[in-house]
């Protein structure tokens, strides 16, 4: 138990920041139409941020299975490299059925976290680091469903700009830290942009929009700035 609590302190900061995330997702959906339980298990069964909000977006606006499946795909990527890195620091002796619990609990906060942890990491650690956010995430979209109706129209509406307040909260501080950074986010705004401008592509739906404005601004961006290789010396 020692293990699991010591994850459970770990966890609560990813735990308050993940409840105001949540927040927006479940007014979200709440102001789309979807009802309070349906956003608070789409927010148990996938706990992903972008993914879910891109999601959402294409769920609201009638979007295709397809494109739904793409669009979370291709945002939700980074999850199978976190998945490799984190496997070669799991404790060796955990079994397969407790790996694929692990899986389900790795998030961007989570995954720098427990990476920063000395030694192997536990099963029982890993599951305490989890336990907090997981409950946040879940109970942060019911208080965002659940506040939409109670509140005023008008408010209601205004809050949505916390949706994007979060996006650009993302983004602004590694675009600050990094050129190269900042270039792709402008890459993937020029096409989004023309996306909607350009006449014979303006008609496609939000999900396809977000695909092809990854998929562009990540095939420019690894063309202009590649990884250099990194040898033992």
């Amino acid at each position: 138990m020692r293990e699991y609590i010591r994850g459970l302190k770990d966890g609560i900061p990813i735990c308050l920041g993940y409840i105001s995330v949540s927040f927006a997702f479940g007014l979200m959906a709440a102001r789309g139409g979807m009802s309070l339980a349906a956003a608070v298990i789409i927010s148990m069964t996938n706990l992903t941020s972008a993914g879910q909000f891109a999601g959402m977006d294409i769920i609201l606006s009638n979007g295709g299975l397809l494109e739904l499946a793409l669009a979370t795909f291709i945002i939700n990527i980074r999850y199978l490299l976190m998945s490799l890195s984190l496997s070669q620091r799991v404790d060796p002796k955990t079994g397969t059925l407790k790996r694929l619990v692990m899986s389900f609990g790795i998030t961007d906060e989570i995954f720098a976290l427990s990476m920063q942890r000395s030694g192997d990491i536990t099963f029982r650690y890993f599951l305490g680091i989890m336990t907090l956010p997981y409950i946040g995430w879940s109970f942060g979209t019911f208080l965002g469903g659940f506040a939409s109706a109670l509140l005023p129209e008008l408010i209601r509406k205004s809050l949505g700009i916390a949706i994007y307040a979060m996006f650009i909260a993302i983004i602004v501080p590694p675009a600050k830290k990094s050129r190269p950074v900042l270039n792709i986010i402008l890459i993937a705004v020029a096409v989004s942009a023309a996306l909607n401008i350009i006449p014979v592509l303006s008609g496609l739906s939000g999900g396809w929009k977000i695909i092809i404005s990854t998929l562009a601004a990540a095939g420019i961006g690894a063309y202009i700035y590649p990884e250099k290789e990194v040898r033992d010396i």
